[in-house]
């Protein structure tokens, strides 16, 4: 038979948030597991809180909404607490309870500075791949490394000539007329974001297992001192300095170059890059390991891929590399939860030979 539309809804009632989230559902795991990481914290959170004063927002909630703005690919932090006003599952997230005011937006912007000081994200994200570790999902001898381009808020519009004249008055935003000269960026920044050079470059360091990010870095541009060859050997080392033993490194044919060559060589890493056939004198040597690295590295693709359209990481939200780079520390630190989540509840696969 029809049902009916009570004519007056009782909006009073009492509810049990947690029996509202479904028992199979993966945002359980990944709660538990962030729940773990941020017990680990606490030395980390009684440093950089004073022990007097007025009660803050716990760094704890602030820490989980970030990963809750990657996990349902929210914008922005003003977005965020309007999504805890009114998403059950969010304030179960967070645990907000129900009848506690949500904190404002510029809770975030008054605590940037004091997470960004002490470094929260990257030590955030270093705990999770020592929880992956634990649970013995990291490869501690075979990595892929690669690169992507992240864009800033310097526009084109913005990118002038460092020792020229500014804008004129009444320009507002327009144009610069850039004919009969280059535009390089020794000679030529970007205005409202100096450091990004109309964009940032992340790297990453991926093991081959399961296909977990074990190291990400967000920095201002591409150089001649930044190349993403130097970037990969740097990132080879300071995983030598956390405790991996790094055996083999798996990459692109752009990697296939003097700088990673010789530089994976060095550190005891023997290099696997796809070949180019310009480069011949540059040996590579098509072993089994070589084949086995091609076929893994190619997973990298997928976190950059999960962290610029889940993640809502194509484009900075802030300026500045710092700050970047933070956000870029919580997005693939999410991206990592997500597959720990399903390795948690479905069980590791077979190993593609890493």
């Amino acid at each position: 038979m029809r049902g009916h539309r009570p004519v007056q809804p009782s909006f009073v009632s009492l509810i049990n948030v947690e029996a509202l989230i479904p028992a199979s559902h993966p945002v359980r795991v990944i709660k538990r597991m962030c729940d773990e990481i941020l017990a680990g914290m606490d030395e980390v959170f009684d440093e950089i809180y004073a022990a007097a004063g007025a009660p803050s927002v716990p760094p704890e909630t602030l820490l989980k909404g970030k990963v809750l703005q990657a996990l349902y690919s929210v914008r922005s932090d003003r977005q965020l607490c309007a999504r805890l006003q009114t998403d059950l599952l969010f304030r179960w997230f967070v645990d907000l309870p129900l009848e506690a005011a949500v904190f404002d937006a510029s809770t975030y912007s008054k605590n940037q500075d004091r997470l960004l000081r002490h470094e929260v994200a990257d030590v955030f994200f270093a705990q999770v791949v020592a929880l992956a570790r634990r649970h013995g999902w990291v490869s501690d001898d075979h990595f892929s490394v690669d690169g992507t381009l992240i864009e800033s808020w310097g526009s084109l519009k913005s990118f002038r000539p460092k020792d020229g004249p500014g804008p004129k008055d009444g320009d507002g935003n327009g144009w610069s007329d850039f004919a009969g000269t280059k535009r390089r960026n020794d000679t030529h920044a970007s205005t409202s974001d100096p450091e990004a050079k109309l964009c940032f470059t992340a790297h990453a360091a991926m093991e081959n297992r399961h296909g977990l990010c074990v190291l990400f870095d967000v920095r201002p541009s591409v150089g001649e001192d930044e190349s993403e060859s130097r970037c990969a050997v740097a990132n080879l080392a300071e995983l030598q300095n956390r405790g991996f033993a790094p055996r083999s490194a798996g990459a692109d044919r752009g990697y296939h170059d003097e700088v990673f060559m010789t530089g994976c060589r060095e550190l005891g890493v023997e290099p696997h890059p796809a070949p180019r056939k310009d480069r011949a004198h540059l040996a590579v040597i098509a072993t089994l390991a070589h084949q086995a690295s091609q076929k893994c590295r190619k997973r990298i693709e997928e976190i950059f891929g999960w962290a610029k359209t889940t993640g809502c990481f194509r484009k900075s939200r802030y300026g500045g590399v710092e700050r970047t780079h933070a956000q870029g520390q919580y997005v693939v630190a999410a991206c990592n939860l997500v597959r720990m989540a399903k390795l948690m509840v479905a069980g590791p696969p077979q190993p593609a030979g890493a």
